[in-house]
């Protein structure tokens, strides 16, 4: 039986867990791909840390370049997270003639141009299922399994943190604050959860789907990132008697002969299949042309449902290795009906806005006004209980408007003598 001989950097969770799989399914793993996954090293900078897994002490070091280096490894396996050395790690190895397995998808969505220029010129492949959605296939989905369709556009709750908070908001009716204690105390958070909750954690994984859909790496400077530190429990709740729900969506889609490529809070109608998606699931709603819409639904984070998707990728190199096949790191080729990114001045949207004024004759009429002046027409308007004496929020729902437009014409009415707070405006899909 052939064996394939793999190295892996990265012994924390997603580590222990890929681990504990090729352990307790070798058997399985050979009698399906008639191949043996041989583990031959184990790499981390903390070797002495108690992990629920059982490995052979004498495969663990501390030099990643003893993988790299050793000419018996076959796949090196990147789990450590980060920019740098992991693009030194990864770069090392594509020149040693190895294959690579990665989870990263910070760096993928920094350097993936870089790297997957360096694997295809070495002849070799870059996989990193476990990159976006954990445990949830799409990746191969996209380069496989829709192979022959066009997308027109791809909606996705891709980060569980920013959702189990706007989840609790909504089933608790709680501050922003508390719901990201809470999602802290459960470890659903990390001690900083900045990247989660401004949107960036997404906008990593939005540039990979993005790549794999449309056929190019968007630079992170040019995806539009808005998080989810602004939302109030109010927004959420006027929402919902709206039959709207709110979620931190990653979209990428086709406008005309542009991409827009964008993360940001979402109002979604409560029928969508993404509404239901809550607490830490994540979940990818894709738009093709032969397939139709298609949604990907299941845990986003979490040992072992992001460990089997690193098996599943380090299994198909076996498999390559043992063909003595190379595939490209990506079956896509760019979209050439896309002639460039839309610039957020240009999107177009239906807005829902709240903004808090004085309750006086004649304030409404105002605010009516200024968004007027910037061709902004009003679909409903609703103006509830007080806050505090004299103080009402007035929310509204707008028809289809430019950003440029919305972002004049709240700044304006914020000028006004009669409002007391900054405004909000959020999106709205799916209508």
């Amino acid at each position: 039986m052939r064996k394939i001989s793999i190295g892996i950097i990265g012994f924390g969770n997603i580590g222990t867990g890929a681990v504990k799989i090729l352990n307790s399914r070798k058997l399985l793993l050979a009698q399906k791909i008639e191949t043996e996954i041989l583990i031959r090293r184990i790499c981390d900078k903390n070797l002495s840390r108690s992990r629920d897994v059982s490995i052979d002490k004498n495969i663990l070091t501390s030099d990643a370049y003893e993988i790299i280096n050793d000419p018996g490894i076959d796949i090196v396996v990147e789990l450590m997270g980060g920019i740098n050395p992991a693009r030194e790690y990864i770069l090392a190895a594509l020149k040693k003639g190895k294959h690579v397995v990665t989870a990263n998808k910070a760096l993928l969505a920094e350097h993936g141009n870089e790297l997957f220029r360096e694997a295809a010129e070495r002849g070799k492949s870059i996989y990193f299922e476990a990159s976006v959605g954990a445990g949830i296939p799409i990746i191969k989905s996209i380069r496989e399994g829709l192979v022959a369709n066009k997308f027109h556009s791809i909606f996705g709750i891709v980060n569980g943190t920013s959702n189990y908070i706007l989840t609790q908001m909504s089933k608790e009716n709680c501050s922003f604050a508390s719901a990201v204690n809470d999602a802290k105390a459960k470890g659903f958070a990390e001690k900083d959860p900045t990247f989660d909750i401004q949107g960036i954690d997404s906008a990593h994984k939005l540039i990979l789907l993005t790549y794999l859909a449309f056929g190019r790496i968007v630079a992170m400077k040019d995806v539009y990132i808005e998080g989810i530190t602004e939302i109030s429990s109010s927004d959420i709740a006027y929402a919902k008697e709206m039959g709207y729900s709110i979620k931190l969506l990653a979209i990428a889609k086709k406008e005309g002969e542009e991409l827009e490529v964008r993360v940001h809070a979402t109002l979604l109608p409560k029928e969508h299949l993404l509404s239901s998606v809550e607490g830490v699931f994540n979940a990818i709603y894709a738009s093709s042309d032969f397939a139709g819409d298609l949604m990907f639904y299941g845990p986003g984070a979490g040992q072992l449902p992001a460990a089997s998707a690193v098996v599943s990728d380090i299994v198909d190199l076996a498999q390559d290795i043992k063909a003595g096949l190379f595939r490209p790191t990506l079956n896509s080729r760019p979209d050439n009906s896309i002639k460039g990114l839309r610039k957020i001045d240009d999107f177009e949207s239906r807005y829902y806005i709240r903004i808090t004024a004085v309750d006086e004759p004649g304030v409404l009429a105002k605010i009516s006004g200024v968004l007027a002046k910037f061709g902004i027409s009003i679909a409903s308007v609703n103006q509830k209980e007080k806050l505090k004496s004299h103080v009402v929020p007035v929310v509204m729902v707008t028809h289809e408007v430019k950003e440029k437009n919305m972002r004049l014409a709240l700044k304006m009415i914020d000028k006004l003598s009669e409002i007391k707070d900054k405004s909000v405006a959020i999106r709205i899909e799916g209508v």
